[in-house]
This record gives structure tokens, C-alpha cells and sequence, in this order.
């Protein structure tokens, strides 16, 4: 059975999600209003309308409610005032009970029902006091989401070694394995300050030419077998 779909994406670099388009006539870059499990999101079209497998999706598709309007618009500007706003609340109210962690990004829910704060630890951090602090403050549901280091590379951005944007950053919408294997296998360096990103993981570049030195495919010095 084939389904109509369309993809979404919701941040620079983010993942993108397959929504029902139903008859609304989009194109990429389109803002549009979509349900999603945390509610109402505003998102950008990343792919043109297409056909998939039902067996490809892995959950039920959700609808594209409407193509942004200028209301739609002006509503997501004043939510990133807020975002940034309670950025500054948060980290106050951090350093007031003294908790080991790092505020990375704040992110209000387009219908402002939750407010998603996402920061990184070294090891768990007790934070209940800290979420009845907020949730006093902006009444609303919160959620306090620990991290890992190659979020943050992607959330803070930066430049790789190579003089470009992190990958993670800019068109990289999901986190691939990466193993010393592929660097072995396209003779690099092992110095872990030659094969690691900004976020002190392999970086994820390895990946991308890992099958052309694969068993098989090659001398072991990148040429291909003839």
C-alpha cells in the first residue's frame, strides 16, 4: 500500500519527518502548521510530496494542518523572544540550587503547552526542585532533557577542522556510528586530536567514504580493484 507523504523538519540539521499533506498544495521551505505528539509545531517543508511503502513508516501518520500564515509567523518570532528569555531565567535558577549541569537550548512548543530545556552533565542530576522552580515561574509543563556531547556540537555549531560548518549543524539529520575501524581502513592517522570533532567524538565524516575503502572494494589505499 502506498502512502502520500511529506517531510518535515523542524531545526537546521534536524531530522526530517514524514506528515500526511492531505490536499494542501506546499513546496520546500514552506512554514507549515503540523500535530505532532507534543503538540502543535511549527516546521519548515523539507521534501516535495511523495509516495512511500506503509511499510517504510514506523508510526501513524500525523496531517499538515495549514501552510503558515503571517499570524503563524509572527506567533514563532515572539515564542524565540520567550526561548531566549527563558534561557536567562533558567540558568539564574541553575546556579541558585547549584546544579552540575549546563543549559544548552530552550524550546518552547509552538502552542507554548511545554517548554523543552535541554542541557548536558557529566552524571545524573536531581533536578525536581529545579523543575517545580520553572514550572512556578512560566505555569506551563516543563521538560528537562539531558543531553549527549554530539548534541551539543550540533546545538552550539562551530567550525570542523576541514574550514566548514559541522556537518551535525547544517545538513546532518541523523547521528550515523562511527567506528575506529573506518579511519584504520582509510589510513588516517590515529591521533585522536586528528580523527575527533569539536564534541571530542570520531567524527562523523568518516562515515561518509567508509564503504569505498571497505573489505573488498579496495587496496587499502583507496583505489578501486579493477
Amino acid at each position: 500500500m502506498l502512502r502520500r507523504v511529506i517531510g518535515i523538519k523542524f531545526k537546521k540539521g534536524g531530522k526530517i519527518y514524514f506528515f500526511d499533506p492531505l490536499n494542501i498544495a506546499l513546496s520546500v521551505n514552506d512554514g507549515v502548521i503540523v500535530e505532532t505528539a507534543r503538540g502543535l509545531e511549527f516546521g519548515y517543508v523539507a521534501t516535495e510530496i511523495r509516495t512511500v511503502d506503509a511499510s517504510r513508516l514506523n508510526h501513524t501518520l500525523k496531517p499538515v494542518l495549514r501552510q503558515a500564515t503571517a499570524n503563524d509567523h509572527r506567533k514563532l518570532r515572539e515564542n524565540r523572544e520567550r526561548e531566549a528569555q527563558a534561557f536567562a531565567i533558567c540558568r539564574k535558577k541553575i546556579a541558585t540550587h547549584g546544579l552540575p549541569m549546563k543549559l544548552l537550548n530552550v524550546e518552547f512548543t509552538f502552542d507554548v503547552s511545554k517548554i523543552i530545556f535541554s542541557f548536558t552533565a557529566e552524571n545524573r542530576v536531581d533536578f525536581r526542585e529545579l523543575v517545580k522552580d520553572l514550572a512556578s515561574v512560566f505555569r506551563t509543563r516543563i521538560e528537562l532533557r539531558q543531553v549527549g556531547v554530539r548534541d551539543e556540537a550540533r546545538t552550539l555549531g562551530g567550525i570542523g577542522c576541514c574550514g566548514r560548518e559541522l556537518c551535525c549543524a547544517t545538513f546532518l539529520s541523523d547521528f550515523v556510528p562511527v567506528s575506529i575501524k573506518m579511519a584504520k581502513d582509510q589510513n588516517l592517522s590515529l591521533n585522536p586530536a586528528k580523527i575527533s570533532g569539536i564534541c571530542g567524538r570520531l567524527m562523523c565524516c568518516l562515515k561518509f567514504e567508509s564503504e569505498g575503502y571497505s573489505k573488498g572494494c579496495g587496496d587499502g589505499n583507496g583505489r578501486q580493484e579493477q
